[in-house]
């Protein structure tokens, strides 16, 4: 079966978002979530094994000659003003940018929210194949990389590693989750569907400093290493890819525009005398749930008053 492009998908989408959608998307999100991680806790595997996949990643980049994780933790860990910034980043924005692109596009552009959720959704629960069959140790984890976020912990409210193991929580955390990392998957998640929202070239090309810095934050941390994030990013952009071919997002520009006009004159019929770019406002104030204004009497619609 074809895919449909989001302009005929827009016959069906809301402009407000009723009460029986809002829960079904929060229990299918929150309790895939919540699967994720607990699937991705019994995933973990055993240190030595973990240890060796980790040491093959390191030799494979040395090979390619983009083992950069030492001279970049190395730094970190020479500067506290740099080490609590990044510690910062890796503790916060993982947590906070992801979900608020996402209740934003649910309830502000529910074209794109969909393909965004699946490859979201998507991405993370393919993700659980690696921690379960590739279990990596991170390189905080074989000596002689230093573990930053840990290292700054009395500047912010995340626990040191000592505390962790004092309290018991290793044993409720993956610490062999590394391969491939998430952390950079949902910033480049992020980074696609602010690419598809901003309109200027500039613009397009600047929301891809939210998922560069997530990389170099997750690399200089000792938290993940490059391989980690390139799997990651990869992961990501196959599910946008099929995401995008699911829900018509790769339509060609004629089927569109062709599918544009039929529908403009659906909501309003005139409206498609008065052009392209008459339609595509009229097909907006569609989807947002609002209804334009009709035409003064005597006035054709589209049609500007003559003096």
């Amino acid at each position: 079966m074809a895919s449909e492009t989001p302009v005929a998908q827009s016959t069906r989408e809301p402009g407000r978002r009723t009460r029986r959608e809002v829960i079904r998307e929060v229990v299918l999100v929150v309790g895939l979530y919540m699967a994720y991680s607990a699937t991705r806790l019994a995933a973990s595997g055993s240190w030595d094994v973990a240890k060796s996949h980790a040491r093959g990643i390191l030799d494979v980049e040395r090979w390619l000659h983009i083992d950069i994780e030492h001279a970049l933790n190395t730094f970190t860990s020479q500067h506290t003003w740099f080490e609590v910034a990044t510690s910062y980043w890796y503790q916060s924005m993982h947590y906070l940018v992801t979900p608020t692109v996402l209740v934003v596009l649910f309830f502000r552009r529910p074209l794109l929210y969909r393909p965004a959720r699946t490859a979201l959704l998507g991405a993370t629960f393919l993700a659980l194949f690696g921690y379960f069959f590739f279990p990596t140790a991170p390189p905080r984890l074989l000596g002689q990389y230093v573990d930053t976020v840990s290292e700054s912990s009395v500047y912010g409210w995340w626990p040191s590693a000592a505390e962790q193991a004092a309290s018991g929580a290793n044993s409720v955390t993956n610490q062999v989750a590394a391969m491939p990392s998430m952390h950079v998957g949902w910033a480049v998640w992020v980074s696609v569907v602010l690419a598809f929202l901003v309109r200027r070239t500039w613009a397009k090309i600047a929301v891809w400093g939210y998922a560069a810095t997530t990389t170099v934050v997750v690399v200089l941390t000792g938290n993940h290493w490059v391989l980690d994030a390139v799997a990651g990013a990869a992961l990501v952009l196959g599910c946008w890819w099929f995401a995008g071919h699911r829900y018509g997002l790769w339509a060609p520009r004629a089927q569109v525009q062709a599918e544009l006009d039929v529908l403009a004159r659906e909501v309003r019929p005139g409206v498609a005398a008065s052009g392209p770019a008459a339609a595509a406002d009229e097909l907006a104030l569609a989807s947002a749930g609002e209804v334009p204004p009709p035409a003064p009497p005597g006035e054709p619609d589209g049609e500007t008053p003559r003096a």
